[in-house]
């Protein structure tokens, strides 16, 4: 076998604008010949999608998934909200996220993993895909929840299919209770929190750095207030209880119903009904697009610009 030069493979990279992996399994391919290499990748799909990789991807679908104790959430990023009416794209959402509730350890995992049927793995078919239809996408995130005991139970907003969606909800209670009665709690604590979209699960889980501005900026409207110097710890310690309840899932007044009581209330009057303990063990949550700066497009510039060329 020829052996592979790192200028051969540089070369390659910069012609083709693949990954440095892919060139290397092309110009292996090819017994080192770059141009051999370079067709290798062309019709591999391969080099067109690797020019893609650097276009914003903010639309696509959250994928979901929970069976018994294990529930997954997948995002899938692609360009523009019309892929994730494509049913190529749908149909490879829904099995990635299905292999997630075996593999989602993580992205790097669930990458690896073996997509069925085409002797690819979950990366290579979506890098197929970007070929295929023309558009950069991208595996963004997963997330895998589970519990020895009780319930993992979902909620989809905005939903394209019964799986696939732009806002993706679990909930995960551990308990002896009965399957039903909790897998219907966790329904209604992830619909509320699909709509109340809370920053953390506890006080303890928030960002620390977050709490000491929200603290700071509370102290400095009490001074500019003029208030008394001595009352001002109060006031800003009552702030920031209202900051608490706004933001911490289980501070919350619960959204389903009008008792008024608090998410963490709502759980345990459960646990009593049920005469046993629920542990809320945690959720997670996937907002499609979420932390994603989205480029604005131009299209009557982009257009003018080509016909320029």
């Amino acid at each position: 076998m020829t052996a592979i030069t790192a200028s051969a493979v540089k070369e390659l990279r910069e012609k083709s604008g693949a990954g440095m992996m892919d060139c290397k399994k092309a110009l292996n391919e090819t017994n080192g010949n770059v141009e051999e290499a370079s067709d290798w990748l062309r019709k591999k799909g391969l080099a067109s999608a690797a020019k893609k990789s650097n276009r914003a991807a903010a639309e696509g679908l959250v994928g979901i998934a929970a069976k018994g104790t294990v529930g997954v959430l997948l995002e899938v990023n692609a360009e523009t909200d019309f892929v994730s009416r494509n049913e190529g794209f749908q149909k490879y959402v829904q099995t990635a996220t299905d292999l997630a509730l075996e593999h989602g350890e993580s992205i790097e995992t669930l990458s690896t993993t073996a997509y069925p049927d085409t002797g690819r793995t979950v990366a290579e078919e979506l890098t197929h895909l970007v070929s295929v239809i023309g558009e950069n996408m991208n595996l963004r995130r997963v997330k895998r929840l589970s519990v020895e005991k009780g319930v993992v139970t979902n909620y989809l907003h905005n939903a394209t299919t019964s799986t696939l969606g732009q806002i993706g909800v679990l909930v995960a209670l551990e308990s002896d209770g009965d399957a039903a009665e909790l897998s219907m709690l966790g329904k209604q604590i992830a619909m509320h929190i699909a709509a109340a979209n809370p920053k953390s699960h506890t006080k303890e889980d928030l960002d620390p750095a977050l709490v000491e501005r929200e603290r700071e900026i509370y102290k400095e409207q009490v001074i500019a207030s003029g208030k008394p110097a001595e009352f001002a710890d109060k006031i800003v310690d009552g702030r920031l209880r209202k900051f608490y309840e706004e933001s911490v899932l289980c501070e919350q007044v619960y959204m389903i119903d009008d008792t008024k009581r608090t998410v963490a209330q709502v759980v345990m009057d459960k646990a009593k009904e049920l005469g046993t303990d629920i542990n809320f063990k945690g959720y997670a949550q996937f907002r499609l697009g979420e932390g994603i700066e989205k480029k604005e497009e131009d299209f009557a510039a982009e257009v003018a610009a080509q016909l320029a060329k």
